[in-house]
């Protein structure tokens, strides 16, 4: 089977193709054949070393992935050679064949395509933890998304309207803002031309946004949660710009706001059914049509370190695959 592969940290153009062995599964683990892996910003940041998960070179990047089970190991019983399935596995993804522990897998219902599938996992996993878990968003709530054109802010942006909140989108084009639009929102910030203070004190009357989800991090997440309303919680979920922000702790004091970290790596480990729950509300709302995975762009195998590129370089909305 044909793999991407990671010799050496670097970017994307230091990654190779190769052609490995088939896999085969331990007890516990499937070998499931991809027909879609999804790219993500942490991909970007592994492949050079700068994320906290660190696999051991070489290794094969791409952390989510749909497709059909292969091989099935000892002890599996929930899922069967030829099943439709999405996984998270950290690593593995961007390559024909993964291994992948039952428990990572969840089965697709026969309405939702491989691409949007492997669309699911990762962004609207992180933002169900988010808005939902975290947050506890709430029906009339007033939700701000930073970086809301990106895989986990389009997904954030339904969640919120899922749940019967208003929602203010914020990103850095009018075509992006267009898209978020297209997706539900029902206000929008560019925050390249306009000032986003201003621009949220008046979309919300003075009062701020209830809640500010932020995938972003850098210079707005300042500016953001001085606007925040009063017991607002602000969701620190990543730092797409590459910037870990200092929020002066007094502000928290004055707004009686809370900031919240976002681990969804770690919460689909450390609580396992609360994240099971999640998903399958997650796919009961794309049943209903109230999210609708947007994949933007397909590349092949041998098309992977641009796809990756174009992700550290931020010319990417919605969702980009991996089609090997």
């Amino acid at each position: 089977m044909r793999a991407i592969r990671c010799h050496r940290y670097g970017p994307p153009d230091t990654l190779v193709v190769e052609t490995l062995p088939d896999l085969h599964p331990d007890a516990g683990e499937v070998v499931i054949d991809i027909r879609a892996a999804s790219v993500n910003f942490p991909d970007v940041l592994v492949i050079q070393n700068k994320y906290q998960f660190k696999p051991e070179l070489p290794f094969t990047p791409g952390a989510e992935f749909a497709g059909v089970v292969r091989e099935v190991g000892a002890g599996v019983s929930r899922l069967k050679v030829g099943m439709r399935v999405a996984a998270y596995t950290q690593q593995g993804g961007f390559a024909e064949q993964a291994l992948a522990k039952e428990a990572a897998c969840m089965p697709l219902p026969d309405t939702i395509d491989f691409a949007s599938a492997a669309a699911v996992t990762l962004a609207y996993g992180t933002s169900y933890h988010a808005v939902v878990d975290r947050a506890a968003l709430k029906a009339g709530e007033t939700m701000l998304v930073l970086g809301a054109a990106g895989g986990v802010g389009l997904a954030a942006v339904e969640i919120g309207k899922a749940l019967g909140a208003r929602v203010i989108a914020a990103a850095s084009s009018a075509e992006k803002l267009a898209l978020c639009s297209e997706h539900g929102a029902d206000a929008t910030i560019d925050y390249a031309r306009e000032d986003l203070r201003e621009r949220i004190k008046a979309l919300t009357g003075g009062q701020g946004p209830d809640v500010i989800y932020d995938p972003v991090g850098g210079e707005f997440a300042e500016p953001a949660f001085r606007s925040i309303a009063w017991r607002g919680r602000y969701l620190v979920v990543g730092f797409a710009n590459g910037e870990i922000p200092r929020l002066p702790l007094n502000l928290a004091l004055l707004k009686g706001a809370s900031i919240v970290g976002v681990f969804w790596g770690q919460h689909i480990q450390r609580e396992p059914e609360l994240a099971a729950t999640g998903f399958r509300q997650i796919f009961d709302w794309i049943d209903a049509g109230k999210l609708r995975p947007h994949v933007t762009r397909r590349y092949s195998l041998d098309q992977t370190a641009q796809a990756l590129d174009d992700m550290g370089n931020r010319r990417v909305s919605g969702k980009i695959v991996i089609e090997p």
